[in-house]
């Protein structure tokens, strides 16, 4: 039975085993069951909670939409309204930089249109002074240009026949001009040549050295110049103990009074004058005042002669002025008894116009209450109506 028992134990081992594990595999299931159950009960709350939370995203999101909507809708007003403003204002500045460029373009132009006339000026004076120096590098025709101003100084400052140019003198010298002086004086000598290559050489010189060298020679020249103005043109009775020696640059006489002092103090000395284009012209006018001083001098008893008709004149007007005044005087008096005339008439018009009427039980005899004399009347022809007449005077 022990044996029995024991195989049935062992026989009914496996099986209970076996129901063991189905029961305990069933209450697993089961577990695992409820399990998943309660997962997907979780999952679904999870779930709605998930599509609760995506609903109130999706809210959320709209009104962020709408918030985003409205925004960009501004912005993109504000933006716009900006960039237009910007565009006007871009357009503003453009147009007024176009026409400054415009204005400033004109300006160059014109600005340029001078420089060119400028330039052409210039070209013109750069030909002018390459004649000039051409002119002056010649001595011949150096002394026909200083000979020129100085002809022309004096034919603008003198009357016709008050100056000669190259007179002969009676020593066979021919100066450059001779003015005819007042009272019968002798002529005043006008020389027109310089030495202008030493001065030249002066203005040239590069060191020291060669200015001093060129300095010393024309000193000598000037020197030699003036010495033959005074033995050629100075003659006794016959010219001016005095003559000029014509500077044709204003610039070259200040540097000479300047550095060269002693060549004019020797050429006061020697009776001559070195004069400027300027210094002459102040010459000829004091000649011209003088010689116009003279001429009325000589005419002063033509001039006499027309005060005098002039005087006569005058007289004769004086009296004429007089007659008239006299006719006008007789015709104011005349208007005056007129306007006397005039004003008594006005004044016995206006008596009349306020004439008065004597009735029946009046004062009598015409006379005027209050007055002492009877009053003038006159009667009409019907009898029944008397104007009373009143003299103020």
């Amino acid at each position: 039975m022990v044996l029995a028992c024991f195989a049935l134990a062992l026989i009914a081992t496996p099986f209970v085993l076996l129901g063991w594990g189905v029961w305990r595999s069933g209450r697993a299931r089961l577990r695992h069951q409820e399990e998943a159950l309660r997962r997907e009960q979780a999952a679904e709350a999870r779930l709605g909670e998930l599509l609760k939370a995506q609903a109130e995203m999706q809210g959320r999101l709209a009104i962020m939409a709408d918030v985003f909507g409205s925004r960009q809708a501004e912005l993109n007003q504000s933006i716009s309204q900006r960039l237009d403003g910007m565009t006007h204002r871009l357009g503003t500045t453009i147009t007024e930089q176009t026409k400054s460029t415009h204005d400033n373009l004109r300006s160059l132009q014109e600005r340029l249109a001078v420089i060119d006339a400028a330039q052409n000026n210039i070209q013109s004076l750069a030909k002018d002074v390459v004649g000039l120096q051409a002119i002056l590098s010649n001595k011949q025709t150096r002394g026909a240009f200083g000979q020129s101003r100085m002809e022309t100084i004096v034919a603008d400052g003198l009357p016709m026949g008050a100056f000669t140019f190259q007179a002969t003198l009676s020593n066979g010298m021919r100066p450059d001009c001779t003015i005819r002086m007042p009272n019968n004086s002798p002529p005043l000598v006008i020389d027109a040549k310089f030495p202008l290559e030493a001065w030249n050489a002066i203005r040239d010189g590069e060191t020291a050295e060669q200015k001093r060298i060129a300095s010393q020679q024309f000193r000598r020249d000037l020197e030699v110049h003036i010495r033959d103005i005074s033995e050629k043109y100075l003659i006794a009775g016959e010219t001016q103990d005095m003559a000029f020696l014509f500077v044709p640059s204003e610039s070259i006489f200040a540097e000479i009074h300047e550095n060269f002092e002693g060549v004019v103090q020797k050429a006061h000395k020697q009776r001559v004058v070195i004069v400027s284009p300027s210094l002459l012209m102040l010459s000829i006018q004091v000649i011209q005042a003088v010689l116009k001083d003279q001429r009325m001098r000589e005419q002063a008893h033509l001039i006499q002669g027309e005060v005098i008709r002039l005087m006569e004149d005058l007289n004769r007007l004086d009296d004429r002025t007089r007659k008239l005044q006299g006719h006008f005087l007789a015709a104011q008096k005349d208007v005056d008894q007129i306007l006397t005339s005039s004003d008594k008439l006005a004044r016995r018009g206006a008596k009349i116009e306020a004439m008065e009427f004597e009735v029946p039980g009046g004062i009598p005899d015409g006379r005027v209450e209050g007055e002492d004399t009877p009053a003038k009347t006159v009667e009409s022809r019907t009898g029944l109506l008397k104007l009373r007449v009143v003299d103020e005077d």
